[in-house]
């Protein structure tokens, strides 16, 4: 195996597909990237046995022998990064080795042989169908931070998502708090999907995805497929049933505020310099003469309170929050102005963002379990 290739081409490549390297491991192979040389591209392949990636080279390459081999992807990539030169030679010079040579010298890199290289599974095509890269991106972003964390409800360690007719529904939970977004496709798919995807997945491909991509989405037997441009993103699904959430949305309200986001978010910040002393709760006091009261009880460093304005109506109330949770929230929602919603101090609490003439965005909204206070 041997090949010329731009530096630039090669960097690219091993970008994405380091998504999918593992860190340190077990299996150390899993630590590797797989370059396979044909006589028409190169591809690079990353498998951390959850998720894999192909990248197809196809420009800036000159092939002189075809091969393959695996090497470490974090020390092979570190090396690419400080090649100053735009051309660099790879040979493979034993079944150990990788020489990379340039015009100031020459680097060898051990490795293993392609045979070691974990194969990706095929998928079974049972669904295909096509989603905008920044439909995907945003709708990720709007629900990422919400999904649950470690193995102990492992369905929630994910992104819900459904795709009926012309309408994309993502949604994720950890139990203390739920978040829905809902987007319209610019044409009628004839697959209806309904999957869990791993949070993991989600993070590495809307770090990957561009706004102008058209993603082709292929599914199958606990499998999925996110295929676009020179990119194959594969990754298993999560087994199991999503919670039936709708249901948990409240509809009925004895107090809404409107309250300017930015403003919101600069109180929470200084509540949050205090609160952190005690798990980052917070008691919020709503009145329709005072406004909205952001307070935290005596910590070992100290107490605060800030009071922000705001229309409040129906009737005045006091609930106990995660202020964490709040700011995220916020940090997804788009708009400069949003509605806080709920019936009790014991009822979820509802956010939702509003348009300019403060009527409701109806295609976000989430809820977040109010702490006792």
């Amino acid at each position: 195996m041997k090949f010329t290739i731009n530096k630039k081409s090669l960097k690219e490549g091993l970008d994405v597909v380091s998504h999918a390297t593992a860190g340190i491991t077990t299996t150390p192979i899993l630590e590797n990237i797989l370059i396979k040389v044909n006589f028409s591209n190169i591809l690079l392949v990353s498998n951390n046995l959850e998720m894999a990636i192909e990248y197809i080279i196809t420009e800036g390459i000159k092939i002189n022998s075809e091969g393959s081999f695996s090497i470490p992807s974090r020390l092979f990539s570190s090396y690419i990064n400080l090649i100053e030169e735009d051309e660099i030679e790879i040979e493979l010079m034993s079944h150990e080795s990788l020489q990379i040579k340039t015009n100031s010298g020459k680097t060898k890199i051990k490795g293993k042989i392609a045979d070691d290289f974990p194969l990706i599974p095929k998928i079974k095509e049972e669904i295909n169908m096509q989603i905008n890269g920044g439909i995907l991106k945003k709708s990720i972003e709007k629900t990422l931070f919400s999904s649950a964390e470690g193995n102990i409800r492992p369905t929630l360690a994910g992104i819900f998502v459904q795709i009926k007719d012309d309408e994309a529904i993502f949604a994720s939970t950890d139990s203390f708090r739920l978040s829905e977004y809902k987007n319209k496709l610019s044409k009628k798919t004839d697959n209806n999907f309904s999957q869990i995807i791993p949070s993991k997945t989600a993070f590495e491909i809307k770090s990957i995805i561009k706004d102008e991509d058209e993603i082709n989405i292929v599914s199958g037997e606990n499998q999925i497929g996110f295929f676009f441009g020179n990119i194959k993103v594969y990754s298993r699904l999560l087994n199991g049933k999503f919670p039936d959430y709708h249901n948990f949305f409240p509809s009925n309200f004895s107090t809404k505020a409107e309250i300017n986001k930015y403003d919101l978010i600069q109180g929470l910040k200084k509540i949050n310099l205090i609160s952190r002393e005690n798990n980052y709760s917070i008691k919020m006091s709503f009145s329709a003469e005072n406004g909205i009261l952001l307070e935290t009880s005596e910590t070992q460093i100290g107490e605060g309170e800030v009071r922000l304005k705001g229309d409040i109506e129906g009737e005045n109330n006091i609930i106990g929050i995660n202020s964490t949770y709040f700011l995220e929230v916020l940090g997804v929602i788009d708009t400069t102005h949003i509605s806080i919603s709920f019936e009790n101090p014991l009822a979820p609490v509802l956010i939702t963002p509003l348009e300019e003439n403060k009527k409701e965005k109806g295609n976000f909204r989430h809820i977040i379990m109010p702490l006792k206070i």
